[in-house]
């Protein structure tokens, strides 16, 4: 049927309404996709840029150097040794377990190490780079250059690592490193990323963990193109990191290994200190143990054996050890008496053999007593009824105040793991802490340095440097940093009184250079070195009054570990005194007769800088001191040959 000429016309405007909405549609989109090309190549083009850029370049951190530690003369303490070691790549490799089958027949490679190895493997991508093997010798690596074209996938590579050259002597000063722990980074709230790098190693305890991140330095980085894949294709460029600081220590090499020789197998301390500015010359706890061992991973046996042994060597007994001070408390109460102005040097008490306190008996050391005694006799025979009187008079508050002043019951602050506070207690010490009342019974205890009261052998170095040139010295460990030389201990003025500061000198004095004294025995002869001293014995057991009926039993006869600890403590020369030295013999007996002779053996060793000359010492002792002096220059020459042996 035709169409009218009407119907035409309305569906040519009808088609090209259509027509018209259609094209705006489509202009629409067209200006809407134009616009939004336009946001993101032109508006975002530098954001869009840089994700490129991460998705195809990363940053990857390098593990800085650590720094190095010396002894205050440049003796290497800690340093950073070259280490091999061995990395797979499974997918290099092919037939991973082929090749490390070859790798074992060119190299002893530890079990455990392989099975961590393959853990790794598992648990990463195939590309990744896995060790195989650490701490190789250049032989071995060499042995798997040769034979590269066997092992594929197979690198040998190098790195940092460190070395404690002076072994065992500085292990309880010093500490050592290894590897970070899930543990350790559990202690962090925000670790330093290149922690996470790959076997780097971490200050574990000691001065390398004190100090870590003045040691560690900062990272560097680099940056390197990868594929989608994540595989590295290049290294675009590279900023190297900001390495650890060089400390230097104020301890004495030469003398620290002397030290640690003469204290041989005992179970026990000895400190040096300069009392003119609070260095620390030499810091040993004996029986000590090699640090190299740890940073290698030490073995399940050594370990147990370290754990398992009586003597404690993994325990730093010069900070962390708390003991009775024994007789070498005397000193401190006496002080306190002096200066509350309830005593005059010249002032004498009576001696029976014992006081009578509260219905209880306190015995001298002696049994019959000392008679009529002041303060030099006091000190020079050590006679405890005196000080037990003195103590009641004076009062257990003023005793601790003095104490404190002193350097005993504070902690002490050096980059040293667990330094021990000590104790000296007081009456509000002891209702915080037990909620009891302070008795006369434990005052009389503490004036001879028994009881509650606990000192560490870093405390009474301290305590005698104090005593010696009556200044607050506090002890130093740190001499410079990156050359920068660190603040001075020396400290100001006590605020003691001269006079009765050198009372008590003189007392010491007394104690080891006249005849009665109890240290005579182990005094210095050599003028200009006459040494001050005052030994100590501290209880570890109960005497009952059964056994003072009976007779006291002999320390020789009772079992190692209850035995009496024995102390000392001196300064010289007494005319002007340049170091300090305390030494505490666990479980030793008598301190006049064991920690006296090791205590002027390393006094005269500081004072001379090296071997002292027989004529230092009494006419009786030189035989015998030529002896010891040939024998540990034996051990010193064997030591140092297994240093060197260990190193190559």
């Amino acid at each position: 049927m035709k169409r009218t000429p009407k119907d035409q016309d309305h569906s040519h405007r009808t088609l090209t309404r259509r027509t018209l909405l259609l094209g705006g549609l489509q202009l629409g989109f067209t200006g809407a996709l134009a616009m939004r090309m336009r946001f993101l190549q032109v508006d975002q083009a530098d954001q869009f840029r840089l994700l490129a850029e991460e998705n195809r370049i990363n940053i990857r951190l390098l593990a800085p150097s650590r720094g190095e530690i010396y002894d205050r003369n440049g003796i290497i303490i800690a340093q950073n040794s070259p280490s091999y070691r061995i990395v797979l790549v499974p997918e290099d490799a092919g037939d991973v377990e082929g090749v490390i089958e070859n790798l074992t027949r060119l190299l002893p490679l530890d079990t455990e190490d392989l099975e961590r190895a393959r853990a790794e493997m598992r648990r990463s991508r195939p590309f990744l780079p896995i060790t195989l093997a650490d701490q190789l010798s250049w032989d071995d690596i060499s042995k798997v250059a040769v034979n590269a074209p066997a092992l594929p996938g197979i690198t040998p590579e190098v790195g940092l690592s460190r070395v404690y050259p002076q072994g065992a002597d500085f292990a309880h000063v010093v500490g050592y490193v290894g590897p970070v722990s899930d543990y350790d980074l559990s202690k962090m709230e925000s670790p330093d990323p290149v922690l996470l790098t790959p076997r780097f190693q971490f200050g574990k305890v000691g001065f390398e963990s004190k100090r870590e991140e003045t040691l560690r330095g900062k990272a560097g980085t680099k940056r390197v193109e990868v594929n989608a894949a994540g595989r590295i294709m290049r290294e675009l460029d590279r900023r190297e990191g900001q390495p650890g600081a060089d400390v230097q220590l104020t301890l004495d090499a030469d003398l620290q290994s002397y030290v640690q020789a003469r204290l041989g197998n005992e179970s026990a301390a000895a400190v040096v200190i300069d009392v003119e500015n609070g260095d620390l010359q030499a810091i040993c706890s004996s029986p000590s143990f090699d640090p190299n061992l740890f940073v290698r991973g030490i073995s399940v046996a050594d370990y147990s054996a370290l754990t398992e042994d009586p003597y404690r060597p993994l325990a730093n007994k010069t900070v962390q050890g708390t003991y009775p001070p024994g007789s070498t408390f005397k000193m401190v109460t006496a002080l306190a008496g002096l200066e509350s102005g309830v005593i005059t040097p010249e002032e004498t008490t009576w001696c029976p053999g014992h006081l009578e306190v509260s219905g209880r008996r306190f015995h001298c050391w002696k049994r019959a007593g000392h008679g009529h005694v002041n303060l030099l006799d006091s000190l020079k025979s050590s006679c405890d009824v005196y000080y037990y009187d003195l103590a009641i008079k004076v009062g257990i508050d003023r005793i601790s105040e003095m104490a404190n002043k002193l350097g005993l019951g504070i902690r002490h602050d050096i980059p040293m793991s667990a330094v021990a506070a000590g104790l000296a207690p007081n009456r509000e010490w002891k209702s915080r802490t037990y909620g009891q009342d302070w008795l006369v019974g434990d005052t009389v205890n503490a004036s001879i340095g028994q009881g509650y009261m606990l000192a560490s052998p870093m405390q009474l170095a301290v305590m005698t440097a104090r005593i010696a040139n009556g200044r607050s010295v506090t002890p130093r460990l740190v001499k410079s940093i990156n050359g920068v030389e660190q603040p001075s201990g020396a400290g100001e003025m006590i605020g003691l009184t001269p006079s009765y500061l050198d009372h008590v000198r003189k007392a010491m004095y007394a104690v080891s250079n006249d005849r009665r004294g109890t240290g005579y025995r182990s005094r210095i002869i050599a003028d200009g070195m006459r040494m001050a001293g005052k030994s100590g014995t501290s209880q570890v057991r109960n005497i009952t009054a059964a056994e003072r009926a009976t007779g006291v039993i002999h320390n020789r006869d009772l079992p190692w570990e209850r035995r009496d600890h024995a102390l000392y403590v001196c300064f010289a020369p007494y005319d002007k005194p340049k170091y300090a030295v305390a030494v505490v013999v666990e479980h030793g007996g008598g301190g006049s007769s064991t920690a006296a002779p090791v205590a002027r053996d390393v006094l005269l060793q500081a004072l001379y800088g090296g071997t002292p000359p027989l004529e230092a010492y009494p006419t009786g002792d030189r035989r015998k001191i030529k002896a010891q002096q040939e024998r540990l220059e034996r051990e010193r020459i064997k030591r140092s040959d297994g240093k060197e042996s260990d190193q190559a």
